[in-house]
């Protein structure tokens, strides 16, 4: 078993912890924490992309499990939907990862960033939106969609992952009709699940560095609770922002990677 610690400098760790903690603060209030997380795992000497994927979602597991069980407690979304939606995520997470290891993921990056920015202003040009529930479909279609939603961006985190929770929650907003905060405690809900499908395909690769991963997973969780508590006390405006700023972040770092990919060695 590797626990990652090996050849691991003190610096390295504090960063780690913190990068850990911020992750999981951000990842409870809107999704992206891995815009943080991920550079910070590797730094850790010798790491393969694939044990900073594998050692990212177990970190992540621990935050989204506390920041959903934190928003239950204050929020009680609607787990007949949620549920089912999670189920379905942790399949497609699943079928995602495997997808992952025989396909380059470049090839799907400018799609995401096309998809982030149309979010992204959907989001600014409609400010009306996520700030009240009102439900757009009733009945069997209702769930028809969040399964679908589910199932598509579930995939999605086991292929690529960056934003994950940002799509989930301007999902459950446009296409189903949630608050921002409402949409933000289901999205936790179902991240659990597909860190968890994630996870299902990479344990028996031998990928994780369990040391590491542990140690994020308590700063994920530190972070997840302070999260999901402030944004259950800042409302569906705060969400609202802080959803917008990491879509922003996201574009950014997508956007550059994209760049770099086809450009940056022109």
């Amino acid at each position: 078993m590797v626990s990652g610690f090996e050849s691991i400098q003190l610096a390295t760790v504090i960063l780690i912890v913190v990068a850990g903690f911020a992750a999981g603060w951000v990842d409870a209030v809107v999704g992206g924490g891995g815009l943080l997380q991920l550079p910070a795992l590797l730094l850790v000497p010798g790491i393969t992309p694939v044990q900073a994927l594998a050692t990212n979602k177990m970190g992540s597991i621990f935050g989204t499990t506390t920041s959903a069980v934190t928003y239950y407690g204050r929020v009680r979304p609607d787990l007949w939907t949620a549920l089912p939606m999670a189920v379905i995520a942790l399949a497609g997470s699943f079928g995602g990862a495997l997808l992952a290891a025989r396909l380059p993921v470049e090839v799907f990056k400018p799609i995401i960033v096309v998809a982030l920015v149309a979010v992204a202003l959907f989001t600014a040009f409609k400010p009306d939106a996520g700030h009240l529930t009102v439900l757009r479909h009733g009945g069997g279609t209702h769930y028809v969609v969040a399964c679908t939603i589910g199932a598509v961006i579930g995939f999605y985190d086991g292929l690529i992952g960056p934003g994950t929770g940002s799509f989930l929650v301007i999902a459950l907003v446009s296409a189903m009709g949630y608050a921002f905060l409402e949409a933000s405690a289901k999205a936790k809900i179902v991240n659990m699940a597909t860190n968890a499908g994630a996870l299902l395909f990479f344990l028996p690769h031998g990928s994780l560095l369990w040391g590491v991963g542990l140690l994020l997973g308590l700063a994920n969780m530190a972070g997840g609770y302070l999260g999901a508590r402030t944004a259950v006390r800042q409302g569906n405006r705060f969400v609202r922002i802080v959803f917008l700023a990491v879509v922003a972040a996201l574009i950014i770092k997508l956007g550059y990677d994209v760049w770099q990919e086809n450009f940056g060695t022109a």
